[in-house]
């Protein structure tokens, strides 16, 4: 495709985002692993309509807002990645984009105001939790909310977790086979803190040290793939200097800030930081990557057979492609049955803010999601993300099926302490 984008004029990030629109031969392999397109079917929501609209307006044929319908429907899950036999960095692209584009965009007060809420809130768990209670507080009055208002309080669970703080480091037990540092997380350590504890208790189970570093935050990614660059560099910054230290990994047991950390060299393209955040993103490893890689401890057998669904998050399939290790590490439970979920792989819906922002084409995703895990007949649904566990566990229940969802970790945890297994309602 030949462009006509003023490289020069954008800077750093037009190379980016020029570089990637030229990789698209438009051959249409993106569409049916688009999850837009298969919902709404028009050729402007799918991955190589957007391409297109980007071209138009970096190349000043198309006003920026005429475009920004389309564009904000993209949930960033980057199954045309995956699918797209050019290789074209689709993720690069539409996160580059709305970097650039998102401080030109005319939002309404209601809009500005919706997203500096989440913007001010989910990245920080101290703040999460206060909002979370009010948010339980506020359930009698959600018939009178618009519909933007309605989707965060259908997100929150029934009752909120009490607080378990991180510990600065956790020994290995026996003999010590790595020492590494843990990102924690930002709205998981409120709505599941034990994703993080039951993480904490298999690492160190397999002689693995673990260190949280003072000083860490939010990976950036929030802010980043909703166009806040200035604000995801912020967090960035912080985190390069809380993850300096000599460790054999950075370890993330969430998909979207485990892709965070790694999209760190992407964030930094033209910044004095660069070579710092390309040493960081080298470390980094989702938690399943690294136990497989070091070798997992026998696990002892289950109390009695259980049915397990394993649920892709996008950023760990499509956007890291990290698919086999966290079924190994499932694999290596005796008595576990392991189903496959049909189309795995299409987003649940999540996608960060995506199911606040866009709550209808995200309710539509999650219910399909629902609909296709209780067709395997699991007994329970194990997934590597908050979102993604947050979005299903909350699409079971709208359908009356109250079946457990786990983090993988937590039920390698339970299968290592020979604690009960949870079972459907």
């Amino acid at each position: 495709m030949q462009h006509k984008i003023d490289v020069e004029k954008l800077g750093p990030q037009g190379e980016i985002m020029a570089h990637a629109i030229e990789a698209c031969v438009h051959c249409g392999f993106c569409l049916p692993a688009c999850p837009t397109y298969q919902v709404l079917g028009e050729e402007m929501d799918s991955p190589r309509g957007r391409i297109f609209l980007m071209k138009e307006v970096l190349e000043g044929n198309l006003q920026l807002e005429e475009a920004q319908p389309y564009l904000d429907k993209c949930l960033g899950c980057q199954g045309c990645v995956t699918a797209c036999p050019s290789g074209v960095p689709y993720g690069e692209l539409i996160a580059t984009y709305r970097g650039w584009s998102e401080p030109q965009r005319h939002r309404s007060p209601f809009q500005k105001l919706f997203r500096i809420g989440i913007q001010e809130t989910l990245p920080y768990p101290s703040r999460f939790r206060a909002a979370a209670t009010l948010g339980r507080l506020g359930q009698l009055l959600k018939p009178l909310l618009p519909p933007m208002l309605q989707a965060p309080l259908e997100l929150l669970p029934d009752q909120m977790p009490k607080h378990q703080p991180l510990p600065e480091v956790v020994p290995a037990e026996g003999e010590r086979r790595a020492r590494v540092a843990f990102l924690g997380g930002c709205a998981q350590q409120v709505l599941q803190p034990n994703f993080n504890h039951a993480t904490l208790r298999v690492l160190a189970r397999n002689g693995v040290e673990v260190v949280i570093p003072k000083g860490q935050g939010c990976c950036g990614a929030l802010a980043m793939h909703t166009g806040e660059r200035t604000r995801a560099l912020r967090f960035a910054r912080a985190n390069l200097s809380a993850f300096a230290g000599e460790y054999d990994a950075i370890l993330t047991n969430a998909a979207g800030c485990g892709s965070g950390l790694r999209e760190y060299p992407l964030l930094f393209h033209g910044e004095p930081e660069q070579a710092q955040a390309h040493q960081l993103a080298a470390k980094v490893k989702d938690v399943s990557v690294f136990l497989v890689e070091l070798g997992l401890k026998a696990v002892p057998p289950l109390e009695r057979p259980l049915k397990v669904a394993y649920h892709d998050a996008c950023h760990l399939a499509h956007a890291q492609q990290v698919r086999a290790e966290p079924r190994q590490l499932l694999k290596s439970i005796p008595g576990l049955e392991l189903v496959e979920i049909p189309e795995g792989e299409l987003c649940c819906g999540s996608a960060g803010t995506y199911n606040l922002e866009q709550p209808e084409i995200a309710a539509t995703l999650g219910e399909r999601k629902a609909r296709h895990i209780l067709a395997t007949g699991a007994e329970l649904v194990v997934t590597g993300n908050i979102g993604c566990f947050t979005q299903i566990q909350t699409h079971l229940r709208k359908l009356g099926r109250e079946i457990p969802v786990l983090h993988t970790l937590e039920l390698l945890d339970r299968a290592y302490t020979q604690s009960p297994i949870p079972q459907a309602g």
